[in-house]
């Protein structure tokens, strides 16, 4: 598999150095251990003759020239962690450069991959447009507003699609690399797996700070202020449009726009979190947390964290010792 990894100036170093580890670590074993060849080419390329990582690393970029011709183009992301760095980053020339030279690619028959604030660089090209997509939980209301034509889910680690694959915030880089080894071969990408003591996560759901994601908007705040003192109560739309000042159908209509969900989704998000809290630090029974976040017996509550993230309290208290 030819993989090009397109760098970008002020990238995000983590991201860089874990798709490379991961998949030096993948062709070493693929040799030492399998008895075969390597099974990736990778090489680093540049829009620039020279690239500095976020942190001022210098790195060495081939230039992009016509015989490179990748099966895999991987943009990891930019070290540009909030909207007010993100958005102008997202206008330098080197920027637009690359988003051209993705198009190129991909209609050479390239597949695109990116992870993080990556996923904005794809977006900027048009190649999400029309398509399932995650990217970094905490930029969604920024990416929400900018691409209104990608099918976002935040709370998904990975999606592919016909074009390539996005993944989720940071450490998704990992997760990106390994389920690309896994589609050259599942035996050696757990064998990398058990070498970083990593696997693909299926979620970012567990991650999530829903207070962050209500900073983006004035309207979400406060809904987001009222909900948390609500939670023993439960939700009722018309109340929190009241509180607000506002129309239910208002309401409705921002968190769609902001959160991409219903208020009342963003209210079980809410009271998830409060949740994984209490199970952490309380020393509570189930039967009490459940009444502290709103329902009247535990297994309600035992069923919305399950279909939230993916495990039941035992397991949710086994991860938080």
């Amino acid at each position: 598999m030819r993989i090009a990894v397109l760098a970008l100036d002020g990238l995000f170093d983590t991201g860089l150095t874990v798709l490379l580890d991961a998949l030096s670590l993948a062709n070493k074993f693929a040799v030492v251990h399998m008895g075969g060849a390597p099974r990736f080419d990778v090489t680093v390329v540049g829009v620039r003759k020279k690239v500095r990582s976020g942190l001022g690393i210098s790195i060495p970029v081939r230039a992009i020239e016509d015989d490179l011709k990748p099966d895999w183009v991987i943009v990891p992301a930019l070290g540009a962690g909030s909207p007010d760095v993100l958005v102008p980053a997202l206008e330098r020339p080197d920027v637009r450069k690359a988003t051209r030279q993705l198009l190129a690619w991909r209609e050479g028959g390239a597949q695109i991959a990116a992870s993080c604030i990556g996923t904005f660089i794809l977006a900027e090209a048009g190649l999400l447009d029309g398509r399932e997509a995650t990217t970094t939980w905490w930029l969604s209301p920024l990416f929400r507003q900018r691409y209104p034509q990608v099918r976002l889910d935040e709370s998904r680690m990975l999606v592919p699609t016909d074009v390539g694959v996005t993944a989720g915030a940071a450490m998704g880089h990992l997760d990106l690399a390994l389920w690309l080894i896994r589609k050259a071969s599942p035996e050696l990408s757990s064998m990398v797996s058990r070498y970083l003591l990593a696997d693909i996560r299926r979620s970012q759901a567990p991650y999530i700070i829903p207070n962050h994601l209500a900073q983006a908007d004035p309207l979400i705040l406060k809904f987001e202020r009222w909900s948390r003192d609500q939670l023993k109560h439960g939700f009722s739309l018309d109340d929190a449009a009241s509180a607000l000042a506002t129309s239910p159908r208002s309401l409705q209509r921002r968190c769609q726009a902001v959160l991409g969900k219903s208020p009342l989704a963003y209210f079980q998000d809410l009271r998830v979190e409060r949740a994984q809290s209490l199970l952490h630090g309380s020393g509570m029974d189930i039967e009490a947390i459940a009444a502290e976040v709103g329902y009247e017996d535990g297994a309600t509550l035992r069923t919305l964290l399950r279909q939230r993230l993916g495990k039941g309290v035992r397991d949710l208290r086994a991860d938080l010792r």
